[in-house]
């Protein structure tokens, strides 16, 4: 049976034109007439029967209909615009793979790693979007995700990575040598938004009290309490793996000889019935390899 679905142009149009509100730049955009633009806008009503438009003094407005169909439309274009991209971008056999990411333990741990895996695997092509929270799949174009947190959440399937082993940094100009876990009493403690407790956490580890655990500037993202302690604005509590290269640099130093292993891990995560990507299976074996130094590490600390 022929599917009741208007021509693509027809629909572009429209979208273009419900976006800027205005036929004119929508031509201007599709690069067409903006007679051309009214005849597909025109068309489109013709095939579904309803106004998308109201035509006023001052140029063309939505309507009701019209909001709630633009909104439909541009997700779809979107989808289409996306598949088209994977298609045009792979070329041949490897695929695409969409992953949300924790944007730091992205930028610092897994993109100085991925070198070695286009070297191993040209056909693959990743895509990032930053995920700090779970989510449903459902409702978006991942595939899998890497998360930080105790475990992965109903739905879905989960594969541990490795432990996060929290360390108090700072800059060597700061803290230049070992303290104790009571004397950062007398320091600025950078707090991070997402982890509240972290401090009292780790002093509790060690069985101190802080009275001033919680105080101090806080910032959201670790690569920003990373980059506030390597300028000296106070001592830091991050995972080490995500500033080994500060360490290694000596633009950061570990301020107390303790390690902290946190309540939170990091898992590859993807649904629980997911669509048989190769590319994921292969990513998924590469990540383990990946993440296999820092569990034989932990296993031997622990």
């Amino acid at each position: 049976m022929r599917r009741k679905i208007p021509s693509l142009g027809a629909l572009a149009a429209f979208e273009a034109a419900a976006r800027h509100q205005s036929f004119t730049t929508a031509a201007d955009e599709l690069a067409v007439t903006q007679s051309a633009v009214c005849r597909q806008i025109a068309t489109l009503e013709d095939f579904v029967g309803v106004k998308l438009f109201r035509r006023t003094r001052r140029g063309v407005v939505l309507t009701d209909a019209g909001i709630n169909y633009s909104r439909r439309v541009r997700d779809r274009l979107d989808d289409v615009e996306r598949d088209t991209l994977e298609v045009m971008a792979r070329g041949g056999p490897g695929g695409s793979l969409e992953l949300g990411v924790v944007p730091t333990f992205a930028t610092q741990w897994l993109l100085p790693r991925l070198p070695d895996f286009h070297r191993q695997h040209p056909g693959i092509t990743l895509h990032f979007a930053p995920r700090t929270r779970p989510f449903l799949f459902d409702d978006s174009t991942l595939h899998a995700a890497i998360y930080a947190g105790p475990a992965g959440w109903p739905g879905t399937e989960s594969h541990f990575l490795m432990q996060e082993a929290m360390v108090a940094v700072a800059s060597p100009a700061l803290v230049p040598g070992q303290l104790k876990a009571q004397d950062l009493a007398g320091h600025t403690l950078l707090q991070a938004s997402t982890r509240p407790h972290a401090w009292r956490q780790w002093f509790a580890a060690q069985g101190v009290v802080a009275p001033n655990d919680m105080a101090g500037p806080r910032m959201e993202l670790f690569s920003m309490l990373a980059k506030a302690a390597v300028h000296g604005l106070g001592v830091a509590l991050i995972p080490r793996l995500l500033i080994e290269d500060d360490l290694a640099a000596g633009r950061l130093r570990q301020v107390v000889p303790f390690e902290w292993i946190s309540d939170r891990s990091y898992y590859l995560i993807y649904p629980q019935a997911p669509v048989q990507r190769q590319a994921l299976q292969v990513f998924s074996q590469w990540l383990q390899a990946q993440a296999a130094p820092y569990r034989a590490a932990a296993s031997a600390g622990g």
